[in-house]
């Protein structure tokens, strides 16, 4: 098995999800089911935030132009349904459905073409940053299924890949990434820059804005990946924590 985690970094006016999010940075979505076929997508997504960040997600959903995850840059003629499952002050669970035309592209639909049946999806969505976690059998053309995607996202989104690996099954030592600290190599890059410029001192000798602008990336991506490498290392440190805590079996 394969494994594949990439992130979609959407310019405004793009994708009225990702603008939503954008207006409400603590705000998140994330994919509780998601199921394609050569015509077909459905998805349930879970959605945390205030109140005024779920019904301006909410409305995203219910009332964009086109479905949100089609990759055409104009309205391709699906047919797209969206329910409101479940609503409190700060959840909201959307099913929706989306039935392709040929001029419509997604990111499941690319995969299947490159990559075969029985792929596994699982996506989280904060600020700009769709990512994306992809599982297959191994076989297909993973090359050019990026490719693809790159083709269709356009100039609509920025492409980042943040991991490619065997699954644990299959993989008999590390994660693939092909770095000791198990991040991607931006994320590495990033995390090193905000130690270097004091970004973890107290009081911080450098902010998220100067330390994006010494870097040159966008203030939200450098955030992105700081987060992203914090929480890989956090789950890695109390893993191991949990592991050294075991009894051990006697043999």
């Amino acid at each position: 098995m394969r494994e594949f985690v990439f992130a979609l970094e959407y310019e405004p006016g793009c994708n009225r999800v990702a603008d939503a999010l954008a207006d409400h940075p603590d705000a998140r979505i994330r994919s509780l089911s998601l199921h394609a076929t050569d015509d077909r997508l459905w998805r349930v997504d879970h959605a945390t935030g205030t109140s005024a960040a779920l019904e301006d997600i909410e409305g995203a959903f219910l009332n964009g132009d086109y479905y949100a995850d089609c990759l055409a840059t104009d309205d391709c003629g699906a047919t797209q349904t969206t329910r409101v499952l479940d609503r409190t002050d700060d959840t909201l669970v959307l099913y929706s459905t989306w039935e392709r035309t040929p001029t419509c592209a997604s990111v499941p639909h690319i995969a299947r073409d490159h990559l075969g049946d029985g792929v596994l999806f699982e996506t989280r969505h904060e600020g700009r940053h769709y990512t994306w976690r992809i599982v297959h059998s191994g076989v297909g053309d993973p090359a050019a299924f990026f490719d693809a995607l790159e083709a269709a996202v356009g100039d609509c989104a920025r492409m980042e890949m943040l991991r490619a690996a065997t699954t644990e099954a299959d993989a008999p030592t590390g994660d693939g990434t092909g770095g000791a600290s198990g991040l991607a190599p931006e994320q590495e890059a990033a995390l090193r820059a905000a130690v270097e410029h004091g970004y973890y001192e107290s009081p911080r000798e450098v902010d998220v804005g100067d330390l994006a602008d010494h870097l040159d990336v966008p203030r939200s991506t450098l955030t992105y990946r700081l987060r992203r490498a914090e929480e890989r290392l956090a789950k890695g440190y109390v893993a191991d924590e949990r592991f050294a805590d075991a009894p051990s079996t006697p043999l």
